[in-house]
């Protein structure tokens, strides 16, 4: 699976969390400054043609889904980094412990996550 732009994967994310969309939707949620209209539609055509967006004609303008899975793209995209190997020794607990750290986990993150864990152990 090819990497997305910077923009590109702004707008991916958007799509991915909104569903169907149409141009002037992806506009609405960008930050500010607001890319022009013929700008993004540039990049969805550049989305679509990638595979990572469908196009539905309706009427006179073009509603987008999304054509690939949010969990497809980033097991893809990690796995390719490898960021537990490359950054962690190849040590999942480090590497979790790293982000717990940073990332300052509440007490329920840390229940979920313990649970994660355990699902994880018994399957």
């Amino acid at each position: 699976m090819v990497q997305l732009a910077k923009r590109e994967d702004q707008i991916m994310q958007i799509v991915w969390r909104t569903g169907n969309v149409f141009i002037r939707d992806i506009i609405a949620e960008l930050p500010e400054p607001k890319p022009h209209y013929n700008s993004v539609a540039t990049i969805v055509k550049i989305l679509v043609k990638k595979g990572f967006l469908d196009s539905e004609k309706l009427g006179n303008t073009h509603q987008y889904t999304a054509a690939v899975l949010f969990e497809d793209y980033r097991a893809d995209h990690l796995g390719e980094m490898n960021i537990k190997k490359k950054f962690f020794g190849g040590s999942f607990s480090s590497m979790v412990a790293h982000f717990a750290k940073a990332e300052s986990l509440s007490k329920e993150e840390i229940k979920e996550l313990v649970s994660v864990i355990n699902k994880n152990k018994e399957s």
